[in-house]
């Protein structure tokens, strides 16, 4: 389907400023989607379609050749053709990857305390997932979770490659199947209170520790999350984490007797303590009015 040509200008701006986002400049970006449109071509040719002063046109035909975004395909006139995206665009997040996990290295040894006792925000269901994802990542150790299956999902791949590089798992689940993120002997995974049901408003909280010095708790409702280092903090999430754990295998093996002295899902110890909204809630969960 043809575009008008204010949808081509507005795309091709995206475009230039996604290219930047890599590396290029405004004038590389520009010469390069046009040789994408009409390869071989002269830089006169380039630089009268896309409207880059020729002068910039062969400097940034000389850029580009040099990191091989354009290939010179003949000399007399010098045509140029451009790579092809999928392979040099790849090539291009491959050795950002690279020098990215080097700088990580490196700026760590700077002497940044372990002990950050700052907490920052993140805000928004992508930029959380991605920092969760990050956090996964940099495990050693552990991964210790209070989390509902839905936040889980999108990081099986990356929990699944944690285990299988000898990180203990340890994940108190709101939902009802823990074998979806059991991979193997150093994965326990338990439903929370036996049940996997959420009881109160607190319980729509993921919280995530990692080798016991970074914890994040996000908010499922609102999509704000909260992470740090700093290292109270972390044991803070950690002991949750580890009371809930214990709270399970209790239920686990007690159950019928927990049930007969405070009432199904401890009815009579969490209406003692709740909130007003809290119990709102429980009641709503537990079908109770």
């Amino acid at each position: 389907m043809n575009r008008n040509p204010a949808e081509a200008a507005a795309s091709d701006e995206s475009l230039v400023q996604d290219l930047r986002e890599v590396g290029f400049t405004e004038y590389e970006a520009r010469v390069y989607i046009q040789l994408l449109r009409q390869s071989p071509a002269t830089a006169y040719e380039i630089a009268k379609a896309c409207g880059v002063p020729r002068p910039n046109t062969y400097n940034a035909l000389d850029s580009l050749s040099k990191r091989g975004s354009v290939l010179p395909v003949s000399e007399n006139p010098l045509r140029y053709v451009a790579a092809p995206p999928d392979r040099h665009l790849r090539a291009i997040g491959r050795r950002t990857m690279a020098v990215c996990d080097n700088l990580v290295e490196e700026l760590a040894r700077l002497g940044t305390p372990d002990d950050d006792p700052y907490v920052w925000n993140v805000h928004g269901e992508t930029a959380i997932h991605r920092k969760i994802g990050e956090m996964i990542d940099q495990s050693r150790h552990s991964i210790r979770a209070k989390a509902s299956t839905e936040m889980l999902r999108g990081h099986v791949d990356a929990l699944r490659a944690a285990s299988r590089r000898g990180v203990e798992l340890l994940i108190v689940l709101f939902g009802s199947d823990p074998e979806e993120f059991r991979f193997g002997p150093n994965c326990r995974i338990y439903l929370h209170e036996n049940t996997g049901v959420r009881m109160g408003t607190a319980d729509n909280l993921f919280t995530l520790t990692i080798d016991h010095r970074q914890a994040v708790t996000a908010t499922t409702d609102n999509l704000t999350a909260f992470y740090t280092r700093n290292h109270a903090v972390v044991q803070m999430a950690n002991t949750l984490i580890r009371h809930d754990y214990y709270m399970a295998e209790i239920h686990t093996r007690f159950g019928a007797e927990i049930d007969a002295a405070f009432g199904p899902h401890l009815r009579e110890l969490r209406l003692a303590s709740f909130t007003e909204e809290q119990i709102a809630s429980f009641l709503e969960m537990t079908r109770e009015r």
